[in-house]
């Protein structure tokens, strides 16, 4: 008997509850799944699984060896998929990404690669919470800022404006603040980043805002700040629909920093892999594309 018997059957009533649902998965009796965890269970000595006629769950034991088994089975999934698939995408693509460019673009764009590849089943994870990829068990980020994590690998996929602006009702209250300095003496509306990111001949220079408005949500920033409340700094997407319509109006334009990159990120043992490989190549293309198509309108720098 093999050390790998009862694996699949262990990982498929495990994900399912029950012996029977199982079966039907892995396309085998509920009779050999039944054996098969009772043989694995001798295997390793313990009970894997708490059983009654009406559920079956996890032990804490098995909770534990659960993780242990996916994990395993995943790898040997993705070592076939380089060999054996010559080179479709299949299996299983856990990416994630920032909510607000993921629902306006990412996830789109990997809705359509999932299509063309009925063998692959695609899970998208919007957060705006920093995921460790290589714990937690992604194969793909798409994240701004510079990588510093060294078991990862970064693709530039496309790149972003960051604009600061202002309505035009509450420049006329306030004024406008002619240097970075000014924005001391202004009431600032405060999102995700805590950092303002400006340049001075080609200086990279940060401000701390501070104000009364705080929010993780890009579009309640821009709300805010259509309304009157305050000066703000978000990516081009959010700014230029209402730039357009004078709703607001940029300021520090002088100061505006460079594009920031959009990088595809991805553990460094899982970049030869189908999946990961055909998904970057297919964001590098039609997100640079949906950046570039957005930004047509984008205001120069004078």
């Amino acid at each position: 008997m093999s050390s790998w018997d009862g694996i699949d059957e262990f990982i498929a009533v495990a994900s399912t509850g029950s012996f029977t649902r199982a079966a039907k998965i892995i396309g085998m009796s509920s009779t050999h799944v039944s054996r098969s965890i009772m043989a694995l269970e001798r295997r390793v000595q313990a009970q894997l699984f708490h059983r009654t006629t009406r559920i079956v769950r996890l032990t804490d034991t098995g909770r534990i060896f659960l993780e242990r088994c996916e994990q395993i089975a995943q790898e040997r999934d993705e070592a076939m998929a380089m060999i054996g698939e010559q080179g479709e995408p299949h299996g299983e693509l856990k990416v994630t990404c920032s909510t607000a460019m993921g629902e306006r673009f990412v996830a789109p764009i990997l809705r359509r690669f999932a299509m063309r590849h009925p063998g692959l089943n695609l899970t998208v994870d919007l957060t705006n919470r920093l995921v460790d990829l290589v714990s937690e068990g992604y194969d793909l980020a798409i994240r701004t800022g510079k990588p510093s994590d060294a078991r990862l690998i970064a693709t530039r996929v496309a790149s972003r404006t960051l604009y600061a602006c202002a309505a035009p009702s509450y420049l006329a209250r306030a004024g406008e603040p002619a240097s970075v300095d000014d924005l001391a003496a202004h009431e600032c509306i405060i999102g995700t980043s805590p950092l303002w990111q400006f340049a001075d001949d080609g200086r990279e220079m940060l401000h701390r805002p501070k104000g009364r408005f705080r929010c993780n949500s890009g579009q309640a920033v821009i709300d805010a700040c259509i309304s009157g409340l305050g000066i703000c700094q978000l990516p081009d997407f959010y700014i230029l629909p209402y730039l357009q319509h004078g709703m607001v109006k940029l300021i520090l334009e002088d100061f505006r920093a460079p594009d920031e990159p959009i990088w595809a990120v991805y553990p460094q043992r899982r970049h030869l892999l189908p999946k990961v490989r055909a998904a970057v190549e297919c964001l590098e293309h039609e997100l640079f594309a949906a950046m570039s198509s957005r930004g047509q309108n984008r205001p120069p720098i004078e």
